[in-house]
């Protein structure tokens, strides 16, 4: 069997991490967030960030005992079993290809809104082009954006500098508990669809080089940078826009410009770069979760080919980029986000479980990190939009009857 190839260092994989975080949510969902919980998303971006942290830290023990691709999936198989892990599997499956098609529609909202859908499609194919001439190339493309975004967001924080867009600009803090614990729960919810990029870099352990060294480092080194940038982006748009006109803006750091040309044209082009630089890592964490899967016969045993010249996944990448594209054709973006922030919390509830099952020798955190990552992420998923969390249900329960069914077949 032909097999993945270590081709990411420490600094590769921070920018596969990062790549994947400051991508769409920098750009869009403060206006959800501040729609169900006004002022109030700064507590529930704060929340998120925690939820956020405890899942890397889970990830990373999780990711230096099992170097592998398929992220959870693989972890719960090892720790707690196949139905466990086929759950994770399953759910990551789901929830980041709808995130794939929601990053889609928006980049393509971004750079043409009257063909926002045939954009997004087209982003998707060149993307999945990508990551089919192999890791390096998603490496390569990956530092290529995040180093526009950095550097076209930082001329945007100078232009909000300089621009006066922060005079006579004032934040109430008195008000940001009026819409009430759910509604903040809610956005730390929605929130959380921003930072779920640092489980790619554990879904692509098995292209890691030293991985129980590399995957902990870059796991934690880039969520701290997201956290930063993120907490900027929040106060300064809550700031200067105030929730209410924040939770009807279709493009918030452009709003916050004040639609003063240039600076607008360039924070879509730059929320644009993002989202592509969020879908690229996305779809390579999707194809490897598949080959992952693949490999168990949890799906079609297809899938778990790799190009002998390319070593990458091209079937299963081909598979979940269609899966993104029927995303985009069928769906509005806050459908999608809703189901996928639902899925993936999930999802990470059994990693924790799975930290907590790790034997001893393989543990270096307090179990009190994975029983508190459990708690927030149920939390936070039941407080999700009910169309979101009752569609993630229904996709575990028809995923795990399908399962069931083909086991009692093969007796």
């Amino acid at each position: 069997m032909t097999t993945l190839e270590r081709h990411l260092g420490l600094g590769r994989a921070i920018i596969v991490g990062l790549a994947a975080m400051i991508g769409a949510g920098v750009f869009y969902v403060w206006a959800p967030a501040a729609a169900a919980a006004g002022t109030g998303l700064l507590i529930g971006l704060v929340i998120a960030g925690v939820i956020a942290s405890l899942n890397a830290l889970s990830s990373a023990q999780l990711a230096m005992a099992y170097p592998v691709s398929g992220g959870a999936y693989a972890f719960g198989r090892a720790t707690l079993g196949p139905w466990w892990g086929f759950a994770a599997g399953w759910l990551f499956l789901a929830g980041k290809t709808a995130s794939a098609g929601a990053i889609a529609l928006i980049a393509g909202s971004y750079l043409w809104p009257e063909q926002s859908r045939t954009v997004a499609v087209a982003a998707v194919v060149v993307l999945c082009a990508v990551n089919m001439a192999g890791i390096r190339t998603t490496a390569g493309v990956s530092a290529a954006i995040v180093f526009t975004v950095l550097g076209g967001l930082l001329v945007v924080f100078a232009a909000i500098g300089f621009g006066g867009s922060l005079s006579g600009a004032s934040l109430d803090l008195s008000t940001m508990t009026d819409a009430g614990w759910y509604g903040i729960l809610q956005s730390a919810g929605l929130l959380f669809f921003c930072f779920a990029g640092y489980a790619r870099m554990a879904t692509l352990g098995e292209e890691v080089r030293a991985p129980r060294h590399t995957l902990p480092r870059a796991i934690i080194t880039a969520l701290g940078i997201t956290l930063v940038i993120y907490a900027v982006i929040g106060v300064l748009c809550v700031t200067i826009l105030g929730p209410a006109v924040l939770a009807t803006s279709a493009s918030p750091l452009a709003d916050v410009l004040g639609g003063d040309e240039p600076w607008t044209g360039l924070a879509r082009v730059v929320a644009a770069i993002a989202c592509l630089g969020s879908l690229v890592g996305i779809l390579a964490g999707l194809s490897r979760t598949g080959l992952a899967m693949a490999r168990e016969r949890d799906l079609p045993g297809p899938l778990s080919r790799i190009s002998e010249r390319t070593h990458a996944p091209i079937l299963a990448e081909a598979t979940f980029g269609l899966a993104a594209i029927a995303g985009i054709l069928l769906l509005d973006p806050a459908r999608l986000v809703g189901f996928s922030a639902c899925a993936v919390l999930v999802y990470y509830a059994i990693a924790h479980l799975s930290a907590l099952r790790q034997r001893p020798a393989d543990r270096w955190l307090p179990r009190v990190i994975q029983y508190a990552g459990v708690a927030g992420c149920l939390l936070l998923a039941v407080t999700l939009p009910w169309q979101g969390v009752l569609a993630a249900a229904a996709w575990l329960a028809v995923g795990l009857f399908a399962r069931a069914v083909r086991l009692a077949r093969a007796r």
